[in-house]
């Protein structure tokens, strides 16, 4: 993971792109043979360990299990009805369950192809052969006409359609995991990832890490081999990347992710931000970025508790895994790939914050979002552990970095171009912003310099 502990910042401009895809498709290894589904059902994230952790915790009446098995067994209205039965008939084995998962299936009003899927691998063994035909024939249908629909979500969800249908219906499954592992991932995806676009958003987490376990679940393809460093630092991203007050909700409280959106937060993607977070410790749990994300899941007060979210609260879950202190991280992350920064003056709900994204500029600060000018805002932006400047102020300043202040970071010039930087007493040297225009430089402790920048001649 990348990251400055404090950092003095100036921001213009916008990322600037234009790397070409490679001529050969990539691919993370193993990949090279036919994909294949090698598992029996259940086999959408339910494998046997899972299973087994999520039956054991129904055995210990596990609060999870109790929020859970209080909608389903009370018959409470739920906005995903099909997948909470058939994950209760896969936990509980109770059969009215999964018949009214079935019901659902096989209803006129049924086109969610993703509940469709799940429905067909975890009630497998209650379908009769006639309904197990009609339930394959939907499915097919909804592969078909959703096959033109690139955005995360339908491919996540057409490719857990295919492992589902995979030894039912000859050649379609098989050419939908192909289509996705070397075409939309291998030629376009991937690239992109590589080339520091982000064709990946913070609302794609979670059906990105369904996509990813259910791949590697049933095929032992890890999609994450072939862009290593995108996911070893997205979770850290995702997660300073959420404005620091939680917000309080109906049934629980909320961490709320950074948005270009202005308005009320969203607290169905804000749930879904919680499922992609714990979908994550479970795809690596050894992974220290892992790690850092259980000990920001612990707190009790963040469990999903409501319709929505408590079926993904108890999928996902382990109470068990033992995580890191989130307070560890550094208060500033800069990838320097796609030309963000997020910036906090420390990890308390109450802490000042800054983002840069997405061509997005934000301050949060007393309790509300600012959006900023970069060309009008006022600088510097002063924190405790840094310093941004902005505008043509970043251009020719004077600044003093404290001894808690490690770095300066100009961010926004000319996105990646080369700039002649004089510093006082220093002599002139070159230095080439990243892909927003950012630039990072090292100053003396304790004493007052100026800093002067002007593009250099090509």
């Amino acid at each position: 993971m990348r990251g400055i502990s404090v950092a003095v910042l100036v921001v213009f401009g916008l990322p600037h792109l234009d790397g070409q895809p490679p001529a050969r498709p990539l691919v993370p290894a193993g990949a090279e043979d036919p994909v294949a589904v090698f598992t029996d059902h259940p086999r959408l994230l339910l494998r046997p360990a899972r299973l087994r952790l999520l039956q054991r915790e129904r055995e210990r009446t596990s609060v999870r299990w109790q929020q859970f098995d209080g909608f389903v067994a009370g018959d409470a209205p739920m906005p995903e009805s099909a997948f909470a039965q058939a994950l209760y008939y896969q936990v509980s084995n109770n059969t009215a369950a999964g018949r009214r998962a079935i019901a659902w299936a096989l209803g006129r009003a049924a086109t969610d192809l993703r509940q469709l899927a799940l429905v067909f691998d975890w009630c497998q063994n209650l379908l009769t052969d006639a309904e197990r035909r009609d339930l394959a024939a939907r499915i097919g249908r909804r592969l078909a006409e959703t096959s033109a629909d690139d955005s995360v979500p339908a491919v996540r969800s057409r490719v857990l359609a295919a492992v589902a249908l995979f030894d039912h219906v000859p050649q379609v499954p098989n050419r939908e995991l192909e289509q996705v592992v070397r075409d939309w991932w291998g030629k376009r995806v991937a690239p992109a990832l590589l080339g520091g676009r982000r064709v990946i958003t913070r609302e794609d987490a979670y059906p990105l890490w369904e996509l990813l376990h259910a791949l590697r679940d049933s095929t032992n393809i890890d999609l994450r081999e072939s862009c290593p460093r995108f996911f070893k630092e997205f979770p850290v991203e995702h997660l300073v990347s959420h404005y620091p007050p939680p917000f309080p909700g109906e049934d629980n409280d909320y961490h709320i992710g950074a948005s270009s959106h202005p308005g009320e937060p969203d607290l169905q993607q804000a749930a879904f931000s919680r499922a992609a977070e714990l979908a994550m410790v479970a795809y690596d749990t050894n992974a220290e970025e892992s790690q850092y994300l259980q000990g920001w899941l612990m707190h009790d007060h963040f469990m999903l508790r409501g319709a929505l979210g408590a079926p993904y609260e108890f999928l996902w879950a382990n109470p068990y895994q033992p995580g890191l202190s989130f307070t560890l991280l550094p208060v500033i992350y800069h990838d320097a790939d796609s030309g963000r920064l997020f910036v906090r003056s420390d990890w308390e709900d109450g802490a000042d914050w800054f983002g840069y994204f997405d061509g997005v500029v934000q301050l949060f600060r007393d309790g509300r979002i600012t959006p900023l000018n970069l060309k009008t805002a006022a600088s510097p932006l002063t924190f405790h552990t840094a310093i941004l400047y902005f505008g043509s102020k970043a251009a020719n300043f004077r600044t003093t970095l404290e001894e808690d202040q490690e770095s300066v970071i100009l961010v926004g010039l000319a996105p990646r171009r080369t700039y002649q930087v004089e510093i006082d007493d220093e002599e002139v040297s070159e230095e080439t912003t990243d892909a927003g225009g950012i630039l990072v430089l090292d100053l003396l402790h304790g004493k007052e310099v100026g800093v002067r920048l002007r593009e250099a001649v090509q």
